[in-house]
C-alpha cells in the first residue's frame, strides 16, 4: 500500500506540475501582448480560449502520457498475476528498464516467479519420485485422517481393501465407503489414542498380515495414520511347519531311543532268561535302530532336496523293467499279508530318455510300502503303467492305487508335508516316518514330472505321478 501511495502522489504531483507550467506558459504569453489586450478587449477575450484549448490540450495529453507508462507496467503484472494463479510458472513481465519503484517491482516479480517455478518444480519432482517408490513398494501403504477414512493407498494398498471390502466382519453391520475395515480400524483406534507406532498381525480369512501403524503429524497437530501391510501367510505357515517338523523329529527319535535304552537294560540286568526272550530283546533293538537309520537317511536326502544339493545319477532308465523289479521285491510282502499285487503295463517296453533310475524305484518303493502298510488282508494294489501328455508333450502315467482305509478329504492338500502321518489314517504306531511322500514329490519335481492324489475313506487310494518321456 505504502507503494502504491508513493506511485500516485508522484504521478498526481507532475500532473500539477504540468498544469503549472502551462499556467506560466500561458501568462508568459500574455504579458507580451498586455497593452495591445487592453486597446482591443475582443482579442484579449480570444486569447484567453486559446490560451484555455492549448493549455487544456497540453495537460490532457501529458497527463495520459504519464498514467499509460504508469499504469502499463502495472496491468502487466496483474495479467502475470492471474496467470501464476492459474499454475501457470513460466510467465514473465516484460523487462522494465526504469530505476523506480516500477523497474524495482517488475523485476522483483519476475525473480518471484523464477523461484517460484524453481520450488514448484522440485515439489513435483519430488512428489513424483515419492509416488514412485510408493507404488513400487511390495507392500500396501495406506494413509488415512483422523476418522479413520482413507487418504492415499497405493496400488497394493487399493487391491488388499478392495479384497478386504467383500469380507463380512463381526464388529462391522455394514461397511462405510472409504473407511478401513475391522479389525484394522481397532488398530486405528489404538495408534490415535496412544500417539504411538503399534506392530501387530492381522489375521484375515486364510491369510496372515503384518501390520505397522504409526500417526501422521501436520504442524504439530494430529492429521490421522500411516500404516503398512505386508503379506505374511507363507512364513507363518513355514513357521508352524518349522515347529512341526522339530517337534515330531524329536518324536521320532524319542520313541526308538527309549525302546533301545530300555530293552539294552533289560539285556544288562539279565531280565531275558533264555536265548529266545535274548534274541527277541536284540530284534526289536535291531528295528528300533534300523527305524531310526531310516529316519536318519530319510532327512538327509530332504534335507538335500530342498536345498538343492541332491544331484540326479541321470542316464536312460528301462522303465518296464524297473516296474518288474519292484513288483518282485515284494513277493514276500504278498504272502505274508495275503494281499494280491498286480502289474498292469500298457506302455510294454517303454525307456525314458533322462532319469534316475535308483531315485523312480524310490519313488515307488515309498508309495508300495504306504499301500501294503494301510490295506487290509486279501486285499488288491495295483501298479499301473500307461502312455499319457504332460504339457502337451508325450509322458508316462504310474500309478499305485491301493483298497486301504483311505484320507480324508481335508487333509489332502497337506498329504505331501512332512511327518503328515500324525494325520487319523496314518498314525505313528503304523512303522513308517512320516517323510517318505515328501520325498517322493521332491524326487518327481526334480525329474520335472507331476504327482497327484484321490482317495476316499473306506474306499482306498490313488497315486498318479506324470514323467516326460523325452
Amino acid at each position: 500500500m505504502s507503494f502504491l501511495r508513493s506511485v500516485v502522489g508522484k504521478l498526481w504531483a507532475t500532473i500539477m506540475a504540468l498544469v503549472a507550467i502551462v499556467l506560466l506558459i500561458v501568462g508568459l504569453s500574455l504579458l507580451r501582448y498586455v497593452d495591445y489586450a487592453f486597446a482591443n478587449p475582443d482579442e484579449i477575450k480570444r486569447l484567453f480560449i486559446y490560451a484555455g484549448v492549448v493549455g487544456f490540450l497540453l495537460t490532457t495529453f501529458f497527463a495520459f502520457f504519464l498514467i499509460t507508462r504508469v499504469t502499463r507496467p502495472l496491468v502487466d503484472m496483474k495479467e502475470a498475476a492471474d496467470r501464476i494463479t492459474r499454475g501457470d510458472y513460466r510467465i514473465r513481465v516484460p523487462e522494465v528498464t526504469r530505476r523506480d519503484e516500477i523497474g524495482q517491482l517488475s523485476r522483483a516479480m519476475n525473480l518471484m516467479a523464477e523461484e517460484l517455478e524453481k520450488t514448484i518444480s522440485a515439489l513435483s519432482l519430488e512428489r513424483d519420485r515419492l509416488a514412485n517408490v510408493l507404488q513400487s513398494l511390495t507392500d500396501a501403504v495406506i494413509t488415512f485422517d483422523a476418522d479413520g477414512r482413507v487418504d492415499l493407498a497405493n496400488q497394493q494398498g487399493k487391491e488388499l481393501l478392495g479384497r478386504w471390502s467383500d469380507v463380512h466382519w463381526e464388529d462391522e453391520a455394514a461397511p462405510v465407503e472409504g473407511r478401513l475395515p475391522e479389525p484394522l480400524m481397532a488398530v486405528f483406534r489404538q495408534v490415535i489414542e496412544s500417539r504411538r507406532q503399534l506392530t501387530t498381525k492381522l489375521h484375515v480369512g486364510s491369510g496372515v498380515w503384518s501390520v505397522v501403524m504409526a500417526p501422521l503429524y501436520q504442524y504439530g497437530q494430529l492429521k490421522g495414520a500411516v500404516a503398512a501391510l505386508r503379506d505374511i501367510t507363507e512364513e507363518e505357515l513355514e513357521e508352524r511347519l518349522r515347529r512341526d517338523f522339530l517337534a515330531n523329529v524329536s518324536h521320532e527319535l524319542r520313541t526308538p531311543l527309549a525302546m533301545l535304552q530300555g530293552y539294552s537294560e533289560a539285556l544288562l540286568d539279565d531280565v531275558a532268561a533264555t536265548p529266545e526272550e535274548r534274541r527277541e530283546l536284540a530284534r526289536v533293538i535291531y528295528d528300533e535302530s534300523v527305524r531310526m537309520g531310516r529316519l536318519v537317511n530319510d532327512l538327509m536326502d530332504l534335507a538335500k532336496m530342498e536345498a538343492g544339493k541332491l544331484e540326479l545319477k541321470r542316464g536312460r532308465v528301462d522303465l518296464s523293467a524297473l516296474l518288474e523289479r519292484v513288483v518282485r521285491k515284494y513277493a514276500i510282502p504278498v504272502r505274508e499279508k495275503r494281499i494280491r499285487l498286480t502289474l498292469d503295463n500298457r506302455i510294454g517296453r517303454l525307456v525314458l530318455a533322462s532319469g534316475d533310475e535308483d531315485r523312480l524305484e524310490q519313488v515307488l518303493t515309498n508309495l508300495l510300502d504306504n499301500a501294503f502298510r494301510h490295506s487290509p488282508a486279501d486285499a488288491e494294489i495295483i501298479l499301473s503303467a500307461e502312455e499319457a501328455e504332460l504339457r502337451g508333450k508325450p509322458a508316462v502315467k504310474l500309478a499305485v492305487t491301493d483298497q486301504g482305509e483311505g484320507i480324508p478329504e481335508q487333509d489332502l492338500p497337506r498329504i505331501f508335508e512332512r511327518f503328515y502321518k500324525a494325520d487319523k489314517a496314518r498314525t505313528r504306531g503304523s512303522g513308517g516316518t512320516g517323510l517318505g511322500l515328501a520325498i517322493v514329490k521332491q524326487i518327481v519335481d526334480l525329474h520335472r514330472g507331476t504327482i497327484s492324489v484321490t482317495s476316499r475313506v473306506g474306499h482306498g487310494t490313488r497315486f498318479e505321478i506324470l514323467l516326460p518321456v523325452a
